[in-house]
């Protein structure tokens, strides 16, 4: 077909010498979407995209499909409060998922509904936390997609609201007090009392005593503290405990304090080192039994549990309970105590498969295992606080939705608790975990997911993200199943950069590793190529977040390997990104521009920098969105200006600027549109017949 013209873009001659480097920035002026040149050129963009997609066979198929496949549902783990549950579900025809309390008989009621809040379904449910009693809720909202969580107080009994707005709660946790009056917050300074442009940042904790204005809450702790920190806050069960953790940005460690609330009053903690300046992740949990459990990967990479005395949380005091396993990595744990030989269970994942064993308390001496229903993802695993004999754990599969299940201690048994509410034909898929080899020599996992019985080689996605420690497991996807049913081929590849074999496989990806994510990419490609599943022309690759910077680094690295990509929500201006949205928090995992020695290694990859003319680049389709305030759009504008100047190619450099939603929850609608969108324009240039 004849394409139109890409939209004229200038460039500028912006060029700066950053430690002895020539950094040349030609869209610049993309950067401020209120530029009425800005808008003029996405509004060009938009006519475009609309123009080429409307072009393309397939796309109504694909949209009535991913909705019928999310006409499944969802459901959430219980959160008990004494004989009072909360839960999450999402029906069949609803846009969000409610939150509902369930009393001792059974009966339901809805606490949130976000559409009856606004239908229409801009409003989002962000976090949510029941007091201890079960008798108040903190839950946290926000709009639009920019994620700014404004946080409320419910009375669980009435359903009604009785405090809030509480503003600046963006990724607070909220640990309450017993009886419910007061609870310990995060929230961010006012943007007048911060520098022009930190306004993201400087979190601190709080004391909130209900019924009080916010103006008399009480500063706990944060004040002189790295701006990036992150807080996070818990409050024993007994209430006699305190913890308090901060990291600096995204960091994998963190400093850790407790404070005795029995000998100090709330409002001003004696805080306790329990770790401070060391490179690790540590978790406290206050045991019935009186026993603290530490949660660590100290000296551990894929984990461990000790246990000690609460008035010695210093790790020399720490007994490994459940040692590091040399080939799993350890998940999660929970305690069982109301039997005559209490438990721990254990979760875990190897090569991303979920599994859940049995362990004696006293001894950790392993004991048994956890049926579950297959070969999938557990989700978070929860028991009752006051203590018992159940336990509740998410799972799903490739062609599993949701479901809860429940597991009793006293008869070894797991049954299905919960399901996914609406019923859908799934159709039959193979999974196949594959292990290849990088450009190092590192082993890689990579499930590939298939038709029974497909042979020959198939237009393929291959997806990753091979970040912040993030674990790419088996879950229900109804754009997974879609393609799939289609007759494609879906790779899901587990790069260094996530969490799959634990910290050591994590910074084997992160600063100046962060090559090895992109070889491990370009390895998973050649394996796909080199073993019939699909060729370089039926190849197509798909990331968001920072799997949109692995895609976008994969095609200015190997314009040749791919065919097509799906690069969405991306960072790909290494070079400025600490300077919008919260990418200050990231730089302790890319590095710093303001180094020497990081600039030169994000320089060296930074996608944006490295388009070059007269290269003939894969088909690429950004898909950004407009109040995205983790990463800002204009990765996307810069780097799609700059492949519509240089493609020399006739493939096409399109960009969905989609407005009104952001970095996360979406409305199902919303996700159905995207998703068609996407797997359309790959189909369409991997070959694959819809």
């Amino acid at each position: 077909m004849t394409r139109q013209p890409y939209p004229p873009a200038s460039r500028d001659d912006i060029v700066e010498n950053l430690h002895g480097t020539p950094v040349s920035d030609p869209y610049r002026w993309l950067e401020d979407p209120d530029d009425p040149a800005t808008e003029g050129w996405l509004a060009a963009q938009e006519k475009l995209f609309a123009a080429e997609m409307s072009a393309l066979p397939g796309r109504e198929a694909f949209r009535s499909r991913i909705a019928e496949l999310l006409r499944s549902g969802s459901v959430g783990a219980p959160v008990w409060r004494g004989n009072r549950s909360f839960f999450t579900r999402r029906t069949p025809d609803q846009e969000h998922a409610v939150l509902y309390t369930a009393d001792p008989g059974g009966a339901e009621r809805a606490l949130f509904d976000p559409m009856a809040i606004d239908p229409t379904g801009l409003t989002t449910l962000d976090a949510w936390q029941p007091d201890k009693e079960g008798r108040l809720l903190a839950y946290q909202v926000s709009v639009g997609g920019d994620e700014e969580s404004s946080l409320y107080l419910m009375d669980v009994a009435t359903g009604e609201r009785t405090e809030g707005p509480i503003d600046r709660c963006r990724y607070s946790p909220v640990a309450w007090l017993p009886g419910g009056e007061a609870f310990y917050y995060v929230r961010r300074l006012p943007s007048t009392e911060v520098p022009e442009g930190e306004e993201q940042f400087h979190r601190r904790v709080y004391l909130h005593r209900v019924g009080t204005s916010t103006e008399d809450d009480v500063l706990i702790f944060g004040e002189g503290m790295e701006k990036t920190n992150y807080y996070g806050v818990a409050v024993s069960r007994d209430g006699r405990w305190l913890q308090i953790s901060a990291s600096r940005g995204t960091a994998p460690r963190n400093d850790l304090w407790v404070a005795d609330l029995s000998a100090s009053a709330p409002d001003s903690p004696e805080l306790t080192v329990v770790q401070e300046g060391v490179d690790a992740q540590t978790a406290l949990h206050f045991g019935r039994d009186g026993l603290l459990y530490v949660f660590t990967d100290r000296d551990a990479p894929r984990g461990r549990i000790c246990v000690t005395d609460p008035s010695e949380p210093l790790a020399e005091r720490w007994r490994d309970l459940i040692p590091q396993d040399p080939e799993a990595v350890l998940t999660d744990y929970a305690i069982l105590d109301d039997l005559d030989r209490p438990v721990m269970l254990v979760g875990w994942t190897r090569h991303a498969i979920s599994e859940i064993t049995v362990h004696d308390l006293a001894t950790g001496e392993r004991v048994g295992e956890v049926p579950t229903p297959g070969l999938g993802t557990i989700g978070g695993i929860t028991e009752r606080p006051e203590g018992g004999h159940e336990a509740w754990f998410g799972y799903t599969d490739n062609t599993t939705p949701p479901t809860i299940q429940r597991y009793d201690a006293r008869t070894g048994e797991t049954t299905l608790w919960a399901a996914s509410p609406g019923v859908v034909e799934v159709p039959a898929v193979r999974t196949e975990q594959v292990a290849y080899r990088s450009a190092d020599g590192t082993e890689v996992h990579m499930l590939v997911i298939s038709k029974p019985g497909a042979e020959g080689p198939r237009p393929t996605i291959l997806y990753g993200y091979g970040g912040f420690g993030l674990s790419m497991s088996p879950g229900y996807s109804a754009s997974i199943l879609a393609w799939v049913e289609a007759g494609g081929t879906y790779a899901i590849a587990q790069l260094r950069g996530g969490g799959e074999e634990g910290e050591e496989w994590h910074r084997a990806g992160m600063l100046a590793n962060k090559q090895n994510v992109f070889d491990d990419l370009h390895a998973a490609a050649e394996h796909l190529i080199a073993t019939g599943i699909t060729t370089s022309d039926r190849l197509g690759i798909s990331g968001g977040s920072n799997g949109g910077l692995l895609v976008g680094a994969a095609l200015t690295q190997r314009p040749d390997l791919y065919a097509a990509v799906v690069c969405s929500a991306p960072l790909l201006d290494m070079v400025r990104y600490e300077l919008f949205g919260l990418g200050a928090t990231w730089n302790v995992e890319y590095g710093s521009a303001e180094k020497p020695d990081e600039f030169a290694w994000l320089h060296a990859y930074s996608p944006y920098h490295n388009v070059r003319e007269g290269v003939s680049y894969p088909a690429t389709l950004f898909t950004v969105f407009q109040s995205d305030t983790r990463v800002h759009p204009l990765h996307a504008w810069k780097t799609c200006a700059a492949l519509q100047h240089a493609q020399a190619g006739d493939r096409p450099i399109l960009l969905r600027n989609e407005t009104e939603v952001g970095h996360g929850a979406r409305a199902v609608s919303r996700t159905v549109e995207l998703a068609a969108d996407q797997l359309t324009f790959l189909a369409h240039h991997t070959g694959l017949t819809v």
